[in-house]
């Protein structure tokens, strides 16, 4: 039997199987409120085959978004958009969720389309950014390092919005702590140079994203799965490492998420990244094996025997893929015919099941 195309069951979810589509930023939301676009891009992938999508980073507060053109759920008129592309994911046969984040330092950028690059600035529709130092991301606006308040808005937003996302009908709330985004910016000592209780010794950088997830969980009660999404390494000298990566997805499961995604990069700008297929798949197997949590894998994973094989090899307990899914949203059908897997295909797509 394919372990790719095997049940996982998390808490109450039991998803189809373990190929997963990642959370993919859009950029084609209007004030935050998702659109038509989302509905068809997201839905595509449950028709696909997929066994969990979880939908682009969305931030918890305005100011958290990435661009302006950022998803949000912050507010009831977005929760309300999400809820037909939830719906539409599940009668599909999928699970759907969210990746609930704030950009930090890294917000109030321009789309990747736009003609311009860096950050936005306050007369186009950007804003002040916020960090745990006020060190930027090369070639970005300088951002405010967040007081004792502001660290505790975070928390509340984070948690307000993993209400109106359950609201909304999702069945996994993901915590993105990586990628150089907020809560990876306090993890790393390159991007926070705090004295207080926030900074310094690994526990105190962990502490804000422990918090995060102690809020979210208490949100999501005993039945939703809680993942939280790590980059295991800055790639960078004197950064996160992923012996730290372990023991931070260790204490982030001591405190309720379910699985740890790990993934790479994004704090720094001089990052060095040996990119290769499944380049890091390693690092989500040290954070499995050392840390002893349970672990998704993502990075260059395009074909069904490679998949199949991260598993098989003990490396990681599903399977997430992203530009994957966008060359071929029906990546999972296919990754299952080649793996000469029974599952149900959609009845309009039958006729391509057996020849």
């Amino acid at each position: 039997m394919s372990i790719l195309f095997s049940p996982l069951s998390i808490r109450s979810v039991t998803f189809r199987n373990r190929l997963w589509v990642s959370p993919m930023c859009m950029y084609s939301a209007v004030d935050g409120v998702v659109q038509e676009w989302h509905h068809t891009h997201l839905a595509q992938f449950a028709s696909g085959g997929a066994g969990l999508i979880v939908a682009e980073a969305t931030a918890v507060v305005p100011e958290g978004r990435i661009s302006p053109r950022d998803a949000g759920i912050w507010n009831d008129e977005q929760r309300d958009a999400w809820a037909p592309i939830v719906d539409a994911i599940h009668r599909r046969g999928a699970a759907a969720g969210i990746q609930l984040a704030h950009a930090g330092r890294k917000a109030s950028t321009w789309w990747p389309w736009a003609a311009e690059h860096g950050s936005v600035p306050v007369a186009d529709g950007g804003w002040t950014t916020v960090a745990p130092s006020a060190i930027a991301f090369e070639g970005f606006s300088i951002p405010l390092s967040l007081d004792a308040a502001g660290i505790d808005d975070v928390v509340t937003a984070f948690a307000r919005s993993a209400r109106r996302a359950l609201d909304a009908g999702f069945d996994v709330l993901e915590i993105h702590g990586a990628h150089g985004y907020l809560l990876h910016q306090f993890l790393s000592p390159l991007s926070n140079l705090r004295d207080d209780e926030y900074g310094g010794s690994l526990e105190n950088r962990a502490r804000l994203l422990l918090r995060v997830v102690d809020a979210v969980r208490a949100e999501a009660g005993d039945g939703v799965p809680v993942l939280v999404r790590i980059s295991a390494t800055d790639h960078a000298d004197g950064g996160f490492t992923p012996e730290e990566a372990a023991t931070v997805g260790a204490w982030s499961v001591e405190h309720g998420a379910d699985l740890i995604d790990v993934s790479s990069g994004g704090l720094v700008a001089h990052q060095r990244i040996s990119v290769f297929p499944g380049y890091q798949v390693p690092l989500a197997d040290t954070v499995r094996r050392s840390g002893r949590v349970p672990v998704s894998a993502v990075g260059l994973i395009t074909a069904a025997a490679q998949a199949e094989q991260v598993l098989a090899d003990g490396a990681a307990d599903a399977i997430f893929a992203g530009r994957e899914w966008l060359r071929d949203p029906h990546f999972g059908l296919r990754a299952a015919h080649e793996l000469g897997a029974d599952v149900a295909w959609p009845l309009q797509y039958e006729r391509a099941h057996w020849r």
